[in-house]
């Protein structure tokens, strides 16, 4: 961070991804391999079966496809803000850029665009991640970045969430993230043993499941929401200042809990009102059929070709009387 022979400090490091990262990216494709497994059966299904058997597969891997990518997001809270600042350190110029914050569960992104992108004989097109899940070093990591000689734009903001910080936004955002990425994983497992008991001959404990994952998806919303009660740390760049809002992936996790608790209750009251209908949607009339069958096979003594004529009547009944 040094000035040397009037070479000021620079950034050659890659850029890192945000928002939609590697891991994102392979839940996606892990999640839509699956679906399209499912779909291949689709053509051996018969009638209106098959129309039931595609909602409940794309429903289901709906869910549990956000409930595992919004981990690895990097947008439950977002800001930007157009500034002229200052680029670099011990040099007066400034530059007309565009700061973005995108606040994740497990770390924060810093994205710097200038307007133009081309200025200072530079293209200013930068973003830096920063994590703070348990495990990892945020403070090692922005120690790194002043070494490197990141721009200050970036480095002004990740001090804000370091844990140095007046603000004191590092621990809150760490334990929040924490706890809301544990509940979400409680979510998953409520998820598969909803998809278990769907499949079982009594689809409504399925609907108490599905509940479960829609309460354990809001819980995690209100674990990250916490932060918002906190006081708030000022992100000041001259006249403008950087504020964070609910980005994409807080929204979808909460229209996904929703819809678990509509999928829950609209179970559970079919399993009152017409529990027929609602075995003939899970594809559970065969399994039911077939028992009563086997339950209502008699045995009839060859010798009385009389009781064999009655017995093929489709109305015959059998009845036992103890004397």
């Amino acid at each position: 961070m040094t000035l040397f022979d009037g070479v000021y400090p620079f950034y050659p490091q890659p850029r890192k991804p945000f928002v939609f990262d590697i891991n994102t990216i392979i839940v996606i494709v892990v999640f839509l391999v699956i679906a399209f497994s499912f779909l291949l059966i689709l053509p051996g299904i018969r009638g209106r079966a098959r129309l039931y058997w595609l909602f409940r597969v794309i429903i289901s891997l709906f869910i549990g496809g956000v409930i595992v990518a919004v981990h690895f997001t990097s947008d439950w809270e977002r800001g930007k803000v157009k500034a002229n600042t200052t680029y670099k350190s011990f040099s007066p110029a400034l530059v007309d850029v565009d700061i973005g914050l995108h606040i994740g569960l497990k770390g924060v992104n810093i994205t710097l665009v200038g307007n133009p992108v081309d200025q200072l004989n530079e293209t200013i097109n930068y973003n830096e991640y920063f994590p703070w899940w348990f495990g990892a070093n945020y403070d090692y990591e922005y120690n790194e970045g002043l070494h490197r000689g990141l721009p200050n734009p970036i480095l002004y903001v990740a001090e804000k969430f370091s844990g140095n910080s007046p603000c004191g936004l590092h621990n809150l955002y760490r334990i929040a993230g924490h706890y809301a990425s544990a509940t979400l994983w409680v979510a998953f497992c409520a998820w598969l043993v909803s998809n278990m008991l769907f499949s079982m001959p009594v689809p409504v404990y399925g609907g108490y499941m599905i509940l479960v994952t829609g309460a354990f998806l809001i819980f995690a919303l209100l674990s990250f929401s916490t932060v918002r009660n906190s006081p708030t740390c000022i992100i000041q760049f001259g006249h403008a200042s950087l504020q964070a809002a609910y980005g994409a992936s807080f929204w979808l996790t909460l229209v996904t809990g929703l819809l678990c608790f509509l999928i829950g209750a609209v179970v559970i009251a079919m399993n009152y009102a017409c529990p027929n209908l609602l075995k003939a949607f899970f594809d559970l009339d065969d399994d039911e059929e077939e028992d009563k069958a086997v339950l209502g096979e008699v045995f009839v003594n060859p010798h009385f070709p009389q009781l064999q004529n009655i017995s093929s009547q489709p109305n015959f009944r059998l009845t036992v009387k103890n004397s």
